[in-house]
């Protein structure tokens, strides 16, 4: 049987019935879906700014409810990983070398960042599939139902915003 505590650096045990190399494993992918969050979080702020044109009031305030959105849920994934017994990342090096999002590289005009806030809230969205599956196979239920809450509201994110392209 795999053992399931370990000793903090203050000599504290971890024993939350999920084995070290679980909650490893779980904390990596935990650390993915943080850097897609935070990444989104950037880009959608970043939207926010800079968007103009016909539909600027809308996008301004649909931008607006989705980042303030996504900078709460940024503590909860940290927290878990936390939890979990890990450090969880917090620079923008760690987040551009664990984010499966690019940024933009200039400001684009309104239709494209709608096309690419989708892109991004999808990718987000199997970010976080993946890191459910293993949360699952861990038995750690506490992440699968963050995850899951984050699933619904990236796939609506999604959803909504394509919704603007049609």
């Amino acid at each position: 049987m795999a053992k399931s505590s370990v000793k903090t650096s203050k000599g504290m045990m971890i024993d939350i019935g999920i084995s070290e190399k679980d909650r490893a494993a779980v904390a990596a992918e935990l650390s993915k879906m943080l850097a897609d969050s935070y990444t989104l979080y950037l880009t959608t702020h970043n939207f926010h700014w800079n968007v103009t044109g016909p539909l600027f009031n809308t996008l301004h305030l649909m931008f607006m409810t989705q980042y303030t959105e996504e900078w709460q849920a940024l503590d909860s994934i940290a927290e878990r990983i936390r939890a979990l017994g890990h450090y969880a990342p917090g620079t923008y090096r760690e987040y551009a070398q664990l984010s499966s999002i690019k940024e933009p590289t200039s400001v684009p005009n309104a239709e494209e960042m709608i096309a690419i806030l989708v892109k991004d809230n999808e990718a987000v969205a199997k970010t976080a599939r993946a890191a459910l599956k293993r949360a699952d196979a861990a038995d750690d239920q506490p992440t699968v139902d963050l995850l899951t809450q984050r699933l619904d509201i990236h796939e609506k994110n999604a959803w909504m915003l394509r919704s603007l392209l049609q």
